[in-house]
Protein backbone atom coordinates (compact mmCIF):
# COMPACT_ATOMS: atom_id res chain seq x y z
CA UNK A 1 0.00 0.00 0.00
CA UNK A 2 3.17 2.53 0.26
CA UNK A 3 3.64 2.35 -3.07
CA UNK A 4 -0.19 3.79 -4.06
CA UNK A 5 -0.19 7.37 -5.33
CA UNK A 6 -1.05 9.90 -2.60
CA UNK A 7 -4.47 10.35 -3.87
CA UNK A 8 -5.33 6.50 -3.61
CA UNK A 9 -4.62 5.84 -0.18
CA UNK A 10 -6.75 8.54 1.19
CA UNK A 11 -9.79 7.66 -0.19
CA UNK A 12 -9.03 3.97 1.83
CA UNK A 13 -10.50 6.03 4.94
CA UNK A 14 -14.44 6.22 5.14
CA UNK A 15 -14.13 9.78 6.17
CA UNK A 16 -13.15 10.87 2.40
CA UNK A 17 -16.87 9.82 1.37
CA UNK A 18 -20.05 11.39 1.78
CA UNK A 19 -21.52 8.31 2.97
CA UNK A 20 -18.82 7.42 5.57
CA UNK A 21 -19.18 3.82 4.69
CA UNK A 22 -18.45 1.46 7.39
CA UNK A 23 -15.86 -0.20 4.95
CA UNK A 24 -13.63 0.61 2.24
CA UNK A 25 -11.82 -1.93 0.03
CA UNK A 26 -9.60 -1.32 -2.66
CA UNK A 27 -9.60 -3.87 -6.00
CA UNK A 28 -7.16 -3.37 -8.58
CA UNK A 29 -7.59 -4.00 -12.27
CA UNK A 30 -5.22 -3.46 -15.19
CA UNK A 31 -6.47 0.44 -15.78
CA UNK A 32 -8.66 1.16 -12.58
CA UNK A 33 -8.13 1.36 -8.97
CA UNK A 34 -11.88 -0.10 -7.90
CA UNK A 35 -13.38 1.68 -4.24
CA UNK A 36 -16.05 -0.86 -2.36
CA UNK A 37 -17.43 1.52 0.24
CA UNK A 38 -20.69 -0.44 1.02
CA UNK A 39 -23.43 -0.52 -0.97
CA UNK A 40 -21.43 1.87 -3.69
CA UNK A 41 -18.76 1.67 -5.76
CA UNK A 42 -16.53 4.48 -6.97
CA UNK A 43 -13.91 3.86 -9.69
CA UNK A 44 -11.02 5.50 -10.54
CA UNK A 45 -8.84 5.03 -14.19
CA UNK A 46 -5.21 5.09 -13.37
CA UNK A 47 -3.02 7.59 -15.72
CA UNK A 48 -1.63 4.90 -17.91
CA UNK A 49 -1.07 4.30 -21.80
CA UNK A 50 -1.01 0.88 -22.90
CA UNK A 51 -1.04 2.22 -26.89
CA UNK A 52 -4.56 0.87 -26.84
CA UNK A 53 -5.85 3.29 -24.10
CA UNK A 54 -4.44 6.67 -23.30
CA UNK A 55 -5.49 7.77 -19.55
CA UNK A 56 -2.50 9.97 -19.12
CA UNK A 57 -4.48 13.23 -18.53
CA UNK A 58 -7.22 14.22 -16.52
CA UNK A 59 -9.38 15.37 -19.39
CA UNK A 60 -8.92 12.11 -21.02
CA UNK A 61 -10.08 10.45 -17.76
CA UNK A 62 -12.81 12.54 -17.25
CA UNK A 63 -14.27 11.78 -20.75
CA UNK A 64 -13.71 7.87 -20.79
CA UNK A 65 -15.83 8.01 -17.35
CA UNK A 66 -18.80 9.87 -19.07
CA UNK A 67 -18.46 7.11 -22.01
CA UNK A 68 -17.95 4.44 -19.61
CA UNK A 69 -21.16 5.09 -17.95
CA UNK A 70 -23.14 5.97 -20.96
CA UNK A 71 -22.58 2.74 -22.68
CA UNK A 72 -22.69 0.49 -19.51
CA UNK A 73 -26.36 2.16 -19.35
CA UNK A 74 -27.11 0.16 -22.29
CA UNK A 75 -27.70 -3.06 -20.60
CA UNK A 76 -26.95 -2.20 -17.09
CA UNK A 77 -29.10 1.29 -16.37
CA UNK A 78 -29.93 1.49 -12.97
CA UNK A 79 -26.27 0.59 -11.80
CA UNK A 80 -24.10 3.58 -13.64
CA UNK A 81 -25.33 6.16 -11.44
CA UNK A 82 -22.86 9.03 -12.81
CA UNK A 83 -19.44 10.82 -13.05
CA UNK A 84 -18.45 12.32 -9.88
CA UNK A 85 -15.26 14.87 -8.90
CA UNK A 86 -12.48 14.12 -6.16
CA UNK A 87 -11.28 17.12 -4.48
CA UNK A 88 -8.80 18.43 -2.04
CA UNK A 89 -4.82 18.01 -1.64
CA UNK A 90 -2.20 17.42 0.70
CA UNK A 91 -3.08 13.62 0.95
CA UNK A 92 -6.77 14.86 2.16
CA UNK A 93 -9.16 14.16 -0.50
CA UNK A 94 -12.66 13.43 -0.98
CA UNK A 95 -15.12 12.04 -3.58
CA UNK A 96 -18.33 14.31 -4.10
CA UNK A 97 -16.82 17.03 -2.43
CA UNK A 98 -16.64 21.17 -3.76
CA UNK A 99 -13.72 22.67 -5.57
CA UNK A 100 -10.89 22.01 -8.34
CA UNK A 101 -11.61 18.21 -9.28
CA UNK A 102 -8.32 16.49 -8.72
CA UNK A 103 -9.49 13.14 -10.73
CA UNK A 104 -12.53 12.05 -11.26
CA UNK A 105 -14.62 8.50 -10.29
CA UNK A 106 -17.54 6.37 -12.27
CA UNK A 107 -20.19 5.77 -9.34
CA UNK A 108 -22.23 2.50 -9.46
CA UNK A 109 -24.58 1.04 -7.11
CA UNK A 110 -22.51 -2.24 -5.94
CA UNK A 111 -23.84 -5.54 -7.23
CA UNK A 112 -23.77 -8.24 -5.04
CA UNK A 113 -20.72 -10.73 -5.54
CA UNK A 114 -22.38 -14.20 -4.92
CA UNK A 115 -24.71 -13.49 -8.02
CA UNK A 116 -21.73 -12.82 -10.30
CA UNK A 117 -21.71 -15.35 -12.59
CA UNK A 118 -17.78 -16.57 -12.05
CA UNK A 119 -18.44 -16.92 -8.34
CA UNK A 120 -21.61 -19.06 -9.15
CA UNK A 121 -19.56 -21.04 -11.64
CA UNK A 122 -17.47 -22.23 -8.91
CA UNK A 123 -20.26 -23.38 -6.67
CA UNK A 124 -22.41 -25.12 -9.50
CA UNK A 125 -24.94 -22.76 -9.36
CA UNK A 126 -25.10 -22.10 -13.27
CA UNK A 127 -27.87 -23.41 -15.01
CA UNK A 128 -29.11 -24.22 -18.48
CA UNK A 129 -32.10 -21.50 -18.32
CA UNK A 130 -30.22 -18.93 -16.41
CA UNK A 131 -27.63 -19.17 -19.81
CA UNK A 132 -30.21 -19.14 -22.05
CA UNK A 133 -31.41 -15.70 -20.79
CA UNK A 134 -28.26 -14.28 -21.09
CA UNK A 135 -27.85 -15.18 -24.60
CA UNK A 136 -31.67 -13.86 -25.53
CA UNK A 137 -30.36 -10.60 -23.86
CA UNK A 138 -27.04 -10.12 -25.62
CA UNK A 139 -29.34 -11.08 -29.00
CA UNK A 140 -31.76 -8.56 -28.35
CA UNK A 141 -28.71 -6.35 -27.59
CA UNK A 142 -27.05 -6.94 -31.18
CA UNK A 143 -29.82 -6.52 -32.66
CA UNK A 144 -30.62 -3.45 -31.15
CA UNK A 145 -27.20 -2.02 -30.99
CA UNK A 146 -25.92 0.96 -33.53
CA UNK A 147 -24.37 -0.56 -37.05
CA UNK A 148 -22.96 0.50 -40.56
CA UNK A 149 -20.84 3.35 -41.55
CA UNK A 150 -17.94 4.14 -39.29
CA UNK A 151 -19.12 1.45 -37.02
CA UNK A 152 -18.41 -1.10 -40.01
CA UNK A 153 -15.31 1.20 -41.53
CA UNK A 154 -13.80 1.00 -37.84
CA UNK A 155 -14.85 -2.94 -37.14
CA UNK A 156 -14.00 -4.63 -40.06
CA UNK A 157 -11.28 -6.57 -41.05
CA UNK A 158 -8.11 -4.15 -41.04
CA UNK A 159 -9.78 -4.13 -37.24
CA UNK A 160 -9.07 -7.76 -36.71
CA UNK A 161 -5.41 -7.63 -38.29
CA UNK A 162 -4.87 -4.56 -36.04
CA UNK A 163 -6.34 -5.94 -33.18
CA UNK A 164 -4.88 -9.56 -33.25
CA UNK A 165 -1.29 -8.26 -34.37
CA UNK A 166 -1.43 -5.79 -31.38
CA UNK A 167 -2.08 -8.80 -28.90
CA UNK A 168 1.33 -10.53 -30.55
CA UNK A 169 3.06 -7.19 -30.27
CA UNK A 170 2.37 -6.46 -26.90
CA UNK A 171 3.03 -9.56 -25.93
CA UNK A 172 6.33 -10.98 -27.85
CA UNK A 173 8.37 -10.03 -24.67
CA UNK A 174 6.61 -12.92 -23.11
CA UNK A 175 7.32 -15.75 -25.25
CA UNK A 176 9.95 -17.88 -23.88
CA UNK A 177 9.94 -16.61 -20.64
CA UNK A 178 6.72 -17.22 -18.89
CA UNK A 179 5.20 -19.22 -22.25
CA UNK A 180 6.72 -21.10 -24.63
CA UNK A 181 7.48 -19.79 -27.56
CA UNK A 182 7.01 -22.02 -29.98
CA UNK A 183 3.45 -22.27 -28.74
CA UNK A 184 3.64 -18.48 -29.28
CA UNK A 185 4.49 -18.45 -32.84
CA UNK A 186 1.84 -21.53 -33.42
CA UNK A 187 -0.86 -19.26 -32.15
CA UNK A 188 0.30 -16.14 -34.04
CA UNK A 189 0.78 -18.17 -37.49
CA UNK A 190 -2.68 -19.77 -37.37
CA UNK A 191 -4.07 -16.75 -36.24
CA UNK A 192 -2.42 -14.51 -39.15
CA UNK A 193 -3.65 -17.67 -41.65
CA UNK A 194 -6.75 -17.85 -40.79
CA UNK A 195 -8.04 -14.03 -42.02
CA UNK A 196 -6.70 -14.31 -44.88
CA UNK A 197 -8.16 -17.39 -45.86
CA UNK A 198 -11.46 -16.33 -44.58
CA UNK A 199 -11.37 -12.96 -46.39
CA UNK A 200 -14.48 -13.39 -47.82
CA UNK A 201 -16.45 -14.28 -44.63
CA UNK A 202 -15.42 -11.59 -42.80
CA UNK A 203 -16.41 -9.52 -45.44
CA UNK A 204 -19.67 -10.57 -45.97
CA UNK A 205 -20.74 -10.47 -42.33
CA UNK A 206 -19.62 -7.13 -42.17
CA UNK A 207 -21.98 -6.44 -45.27
CA UNK A 208 -25.07 -8.49 -43.96
CA UNK A 209 -24.57 -5.82 -40.59
CA UNK A 210 -23.33 -8.48 -38.37
CA UNK A 211 -20.46 -5.79 -37.13
CA UNK A 212 -22.29 -3.73 -34.12
CA UNK A 213 -21.23 -1.77 -31.64
CA UNK A 214 -20.89 -4.54 -28.85
CA UNK A 215 -19.91 -5.18 -25.46
CA UNK A 216 -16.26 -6.10 -26.03
CA UNK A 217 -15.31 -7.63 -22.67
CA UNK A 218 -18.36 -10.03 -22.42
CA UNK A 219 -17.03 -12.64 -19.69
CA UNK A 220 -18.51 -14.44 -16.54
CA UNK A 221 -17.47 -11.66 -14.41
CA UNK A 222 -19.05 -8.91 -16.17
CA UNK A 223 -22.57 -10.65 -15.87
CA UNK A 224 -24.49 -10.29 -12.56
CA UNK A 225 -27.82 -12.70 -11.35
CA UNK A 226 -29.72 -9.81 -9.28
CA UNK A 227 -33.19 -8.90 -8.93
CA UNK A 228 -32.10 -8.76 -12.92
CA UNK A 229 -29.57 -9.80 -15.18
CA UNK A 230 -26.71 -6.98 -15.57
CA UNK A 231 -23.86 -7.28 -18.29
CA UNK A 232 -21.77 -4.45 -17.28
CA UNK A 233 -18.19 -3.26 -17.78
CA UNK A 234 -17.97 -3.04 -21.43
CA UNK A 235 -14.89 -1.40 -23.47
CA UNK A 236 -15.27 2.25 -23.43
CA UNK A 237 -11.94 3.10 -24.10
CA UNK A 238 -11.56 2.22 -27.36
CA UNK A 239 -14.17 1.92 -30.09
CA UNK A 240 -12.56 -0.48 -32.33
CA UNK A 241 -12.03 -3.31 -29.59
CA UNK A 242 -15.94 -2.75 -29.46
CA UNK A 243 -16.88 -2.15 -32.54
CA UNK A 244 -16.73 -5.90 -33.71
CA UNK A 245 -18.64 -8.66 -35.20
CA UNK A 246 -21.34 -9.90 -32.94
CA UNK A 247 -19.22 -13.17 -32.90
CA UNK A 248 -17.00 -11.87 -31.12
CA UNK A 249 -19.05 -11.17 -27.94
CA UNK A 250 -20.87 -14.83 -27.96
CA UNK A 251 -17.07 -16.67 -28.24
CA UNK A 252 -15.96 -14.51 -25.24
CA UNK A 253 -18.05 -15.74 -22.87
CA UNK A 254 -18.46 -19.25 -24.32
CA UNK A 255 -14.33 -19.10 -23.99
CA UNK A 256 -14.89 -18.16 -19.94
CA UNK A 257 -17.20 -21.08 -19.65
CA UNK A 258 -15.06 -23.55 -21.31
CA UNK A 259 -11.88 -22.20 -18.92
CA UNK A 260 -14.41 -23.27 -15.93
CA UNK A 261 -14.59 -26.39 -17.58
CA UNK A 262 -18.38 -25.67 -17.86
CA UNK A 263 -18.30 -26.67 -22.30
CA UNK A 264 -22.01 -28.06 -21.62
CA UNK A 265 -22.83 -24.77 -20.69
CA UNK A 266 -20.53 -22.84 -23.63
CA UNK A 267 -22.61 -25.58 -25.95
CA UNK A 268 -26.01 -24.15 -24.62
CA UNK A 269 -25.10 -20.44 -24.87
CA UNK A 270 -23.88 -20.88 -28.63
CA UNK A 271 -27.02 -22.95 -29.33
CA UNK A 272 -29.50 -20.69 -27.47
CA UNK A 273 -27.67 -17.67 -29.35
CA UNK A 274 -27.86 -19.00 -32.58
CA UNK A 275 -31.63 -20.30 -32.56
CA UNK A 276 -32.79 -16.78 -31.76
CA UNK A 277 -30.64 -14.56 -33.69
CA UNK A 278 -30.95 -17.02 -36.76
CA UNK A 279 -26.92 -16.26 -37.22
CA UNK A 280 -25.34 -20.20 -38.60
CA UNK A 281 -22.96 -18.49 -39.86
CA UNK A 282 -21.26 -17.52 -36.99
CA UNK A 283 -19.90 -21.03 -36.04
CA UNK A 284 -17.48 -20.98 -39.08
CA UNK A 285 -15.96 -18.49 -36.46
CA UNK A 286 -16.40 -19.48 -32.90
CA UNK A 287 -13.25 -20.94 -33.00
CA UNK A 288 -11.19 -17.87 -34.25
CA UNK A 289 -12.54 -16.06 -31.66
CA UNK A 290 -12.26 -18.11 -28.79
CA UNK A 291 -8.55 -18.15 -29.74
CA UNK A 292 -8.64 -14.28 -30.18
CA UNK A 293 -10.56 -14.16 -26.83
CA UNK A 294 -8.52 -16.23 -24.86
CA UNK A 295 -5.58 -14.16 -26.07
CA UNK A 296 -6.74 -11.11 -25.31
CA UNK A 297 -7.27 -12.37 -21.65
CA UNK A 298 -3.70 -13.80 -21.69
CA UNK A 299 -2.84 -10.17 -22.17
CA UNK A 300 -4.46 -8.38 -19.77
CA UNK A 301 -2.84 -10.63 -17.44
CA UNK A 302 0.74 -10.05 -18.64
CA UNK A 303 0.53 -6.25 -17.79
CA UNK A 304 -1.60 -6.70 -14.35
CA UNK A 305 1.64 -8.82 -13.79
CA UNK A 306 4.15 -6.18 -14.47
CA UNK A 307 1.70 -3.59 -12.45
CA UNK A 308 4.25 -2.27 -9.63
CA UNK A 309 0.73 -1.55 -7.70
CA UNK A 310 -0.74 -4.81 -7.58
CA UNK A 311 0.61 -6.61 -4.16
CA UNK A 312 3.22 -9.63 -4.70
CA UNK A 313 0.85 -11.80 -3.39
CA UNK A 314 -1.63 -11.32 -5.89
CA UNK A 315 0.46 -12.01 -8.93
CA UNK A 316 0.85 -15.74 -8.04
CA UNK A 317 -2.78 -15.91 -9.04
CA UNK A 318 -2.71 -13.57 -11.88
CA UNK A 319 0.37 -15.05 -13.54
CA UNK A 320 -1.27 -18.70 -12.86
CA UNK A 321 -4.40 -17.52 -14.47
CA UNK A 322 -2.39 -15.75 -17.19
CA UNK A 323 -1.09 -18.82 -18.44
CA UNK A 324 -3.66 -20.60 -18.10
CA UNK A 325 -5.24 -18.28 -20.83
CA UNK A 326 -2.61 -19.02 -22.72
CA UNK A 327 -3.21 -22.99 -22.95
CA UNK A 328 -6.82 -22.32 -23.54
CA UNK A 329 -6.12 -20.35 -26.80
CA UNK A 330 -4.21 -23.07 -28.01
CA UNK A 331 -6.77 -26.06 -27.55
CA UNK A 332 -8.83 -23.92 -30.25
CA UNK A 333 -6.11 -24.54 -32.29
CA UNK A 334 -6.61 -27.76 -32.15
CA UNK A 335 -9.65 -27.93 -31.97
CA UNK A 336 -10.16 -26.33 -35.43
CA UNK A 337 -8.20 -28.92 -37.53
Amino acid sequence: MSELPALIKALLSPEAYPQTPQNVELVQTQISYVFLADDLVYKIKKPVDFGFLDFTTLEKRLRFCRKEVELNRRLCPDVYLGVVPVTGGNSRYVIEGKGKAEEYAVKMRRLPREAMMDVLLTRNKVTSEMIERVAGILVDFHRNAATGGEINDIGGINAVIKNTSENFEQTEQYAGSIVPRETFIRIKDYTENFIKENDALFHRRAAEGRIRDCHGDLHAAHICFGDKICIYDCIEFIDRLRYTDVVADVAFLAMDLDRYNRRDLADIFVKAYVKKSGDDELMQLLDFYKCYRAYVRFKVGCSQYDDPYIPADEKEKILADTKGYFVLANTYIRKSK
